[in-house]
């Protein structure tokens, strides 16, 4: 009997020993895999551009690296750009959207590709001739036998996806023709035309989509195909009409990221290639527009130039710099160009070159890696290489001045650190703040949406509804026990924590700005908010003016637990205290000023995109009516993991007594 326990003992040990092996070799494939999943930067030329090494040529380098991984999946001519579904949210739910599935697929790496092929329309990629695959998938879209088929639109159909992709389509025909349209039979020429224009010369959503009814309707009259001009110009001028100024157009009702990729990249690409020579007057309206995106919109990126996390669609990522590449032709004399490559290299790296971006070669569905909350139901797996469009700035030649500016800081390197940097665009009423002291940028925009009217749940969501957005400190979902980063919560009726959601703008003025809200389960919760950006955080003077008793909470922004445990510690200033949490890369601080107790610290498991754990600060009040409303106010900090905190950086409590006269 003794010697079979000590058999067993042995082998038990045996086994933890074999498992303990297994277990590393598997976290070394693991950490292998995620460094082939990183893009490198080979040759970097540090004279041209000092911060990414980035040429045209890395950029050329970057689109075959994207565009080798969606690859990999086609071993012939007529496997489709269909990838695995990422679980959660996303289509397709049936095989009725199978087809629409794939066309996303095609349509949106040709993005990618179609750059490529107007310098090398021999490309090669897994062993296939590129350009002759996407003009065989493209025929087996108008090819009743092929699976890929895509139905015409119906004579009372309505606006689909296949609106979407199909204008796509048309952007890439535009730039790209001699490899993607001209070698077409003329038979293939008028069956492609009457698929595309059956969805062009149709309805559409009052938004950025209108622009894919344009480029259909624009590039069949360019090959002179009869279009219903009337409703081009029609969908033109209504999209000159949603313009607010600044570089910010309406998208009908938000203003993201598609007020940039879409409404400027489009009116800039349509004017270059279509618009000047038909519509000039149109085409110079829509020019003037685009000049204007240089007056904040590259501020919305942090000093190294990195994209923030805001808005639905944010799985595409760098398509956010897509306009950058055509200021040097159409921006205008005060547009920086080395500063715009800068930030457009920047952010294409800050994603290729994460490990968590490329799951089984293909974009995964997120910010970094795979993140539900921030995905949208009327993506596939497809959808991320709508980030492609970044790359339609391959299309400048060599020499343009885009490509030949040295790359420099812009404005961060003439911003003070001890001070604060806002750009407000009044018509949008969109503020874009600098933070010098720790490089991040900072953006506070529209969100009135309430969650019984959003059927696709996101314009009401976390991807909105947030107090400000940092470039740093990227958004965090909120939790069902109350969890919430950079909001307020309420207890409602059905005793959930509910969120605020249904802002509406006051005015900025003297560095404040100043909006109302109020709860959308019940009118008789509502606040008064005062946001104050300071050099080192934000001061916020917010009044509950509720007229019923509320359980309240305020959370300050979420820092994601890395490779160490978050730590917390507290310092005192005169008669305040700050509790501060610090995950190694930065530390956050909430000082409670007015109305507030002491601070908690909430640790979260699977709300935040950079790590599976997470903590947040957070400050609760049982909150019962007064004649005036009351005052709640509180610092909300931040610094470098490693920087001291001194008495200096509560040398700001004094604008309280300031921030009152808002009301």
């Amino acid at each position: 009997m003794k010697v079979l326990n000590i058999t067993v003992a042995f082998l038990a040990v045996l086994a933890l020993g074999l498992q303990s092996c297994n277990m590393q070799k598997a976290k070394t494939v693991e950490q292998e895999e995620k460094h082939d999943n990183i893009f490198e930067v080979k040759n970097p030329d540090y004279k041209l551009s000092p911060a990414t090494g980035m040429t045209r040529e890395h950029w050329v380098n970057a689109a075959e690296y994207l565009l080798q991984g969606a690859f990999s999946y086609i071993h012939t001519l007529d496997d489709a750009m269909k990838f695995p579904k990422q679980p959660g949210k996303t289509y397709p739910r049936d095989e009725k959207q199978v087809p629409t599935e794939k066309l996303e697929g095609l349509c949106r790496t040709l993005f990618v590709a179609a750059p490529l092929l107007k310098e090398n329309p021999g490309l090669k990629m897994n062993g296939i001739a590129v350009a002759e695959y996407y003009r065989h998938q493209i025929l087996n879209l108008i090819n009743p036998d092929s699976p890929s088929f895509i139905v015409p639109r119906p004579k009372n159909g309505g606006p689909s996806q296949n609106l979407v992709e199909f204008g796509a389509l048309a952007i890439s025909l535009f730039v790209a023709p001699e490899v993607i349209w001209e070698p077409l039979t003329r038979d293939q020429k008028d069956a492609l035309a009457a698929t595309m224009l059956s969805y062009g010369d149709g309805p559409t959503v009052p938004s950025n989509w209108r622009f894919f009814n344009i480029f259909v309707l624009s590039f069949f009259k360019d090959q002179g195909y009869d279009v219903n001009e009337k409703l081009l110009i029609e969908y033109l001028n209504k999209s000159v009409d949603q313009y607010r100024g600044y570089g910010w157009y309406n998208d009908a009702p938000a203003y993201d990221y598609y007020s940039m990729w879409a409404f400027q990249l489009y009116s800039v690409l349509w004017a270059d290639v279509f618009g000047l020579k038909n519509y000039p007057e149109i085409a110079e309206k829509l020019i003037s527009n685009f000049q204007d995106l240089n007056y904040n919109y590259p501020n919305m990126f942090s000093k190294d130039g990195k994209m923030l996390m805001y808005g639905r669609s944010i799985s595409y990522r760098f398509g956010s710099v897509s306009p950058f590449p055509f200021m040097g032709k159409y921006g205008g004399n005060d547009v920086n160009l080395g500063w715009l490559r800068k930030i457009s290299s920047s952010t294409i790296l800050q994603f290729l070159q994460h490990p968590e971006f490329l799951k089984d070669s293909v974009p995964s569905l997120g910010f970094y890696g795979a993140f539900e909350p921030a995905v949208q139901i009327y993506s596939c797996r497809g959808s991320v290489y709508w980030m492609g469009k970044a790359f339609l700035g391959l299309l400048l030649p060599e020499e343009d001045p885009f490509w030949t500016a040295v790359e420099n800081d812009g404005p961060w390197s003439e911003f003070e650190a001890d001070k604060v940097y806002n750009k407000f665009a009044e018509g949008s009423n969109v503020l874009i703040t600098d933070y010098p002291a720790i490089g991040a940028s900072e953006i506070r925009a529209w969100c009135h949406e309430k969650v019984k009217d959003d059927w696709q749940k996101f314009r009401s969501t976390e991807n909105y509804n947030k107090l400000s957005y940092s470039s740093i400190f990227p958004w965090q979902a909120d939790g069902e026990n109350g969890e919430v980063a950079m909001n307020y919560a309420f207890k409602n009726k059905e005793e959930k924590w509910e969120v605020l959601r249904l802002y509406t703008f006051k005015k900025f003025e003297d560095g404040a700005y100043i909006r109302d809200a109020v709860l959308e389960t019940n009118e008789n919760i509502k606040m008064s908010l005062v946001d104050i950006p300071l050099p080192n955080g934000i001061l916020r003077v917010d009044k509950n003016l509720s007229t019923e008793p509320v359980e309240m909470r305020l959370g300050h922004y979420a820092l994601p637990e890395f490779d160490q445990p978050i730590k917390t510690s507290t310092f005192k200033s005169g008669n305040y205290e700050a509790t501060i949490i610090d995950n190694g890369k930065y530390q956050l601080a909430m000082v409670p000023l007015k109305g507030w107790g002491k601070p908690t610290v909430v640790k979260t498991k699977g709300l935040h995109p950079e790590a599976p754990e997470s903590s947040v600060l957070s400050l609760d009040a049982n909150y019962v009516p007064a004649d005036q409303g009351q005052v709640f106010a509180v610092m909300m900090l931040w610094k470098r993991s490693g920087e001291k905190w001194d008495d200096m950086d509560f040398s700001r409590v004094s604008e309280i007594n300031r921030s009152l006269d808002f009301r």
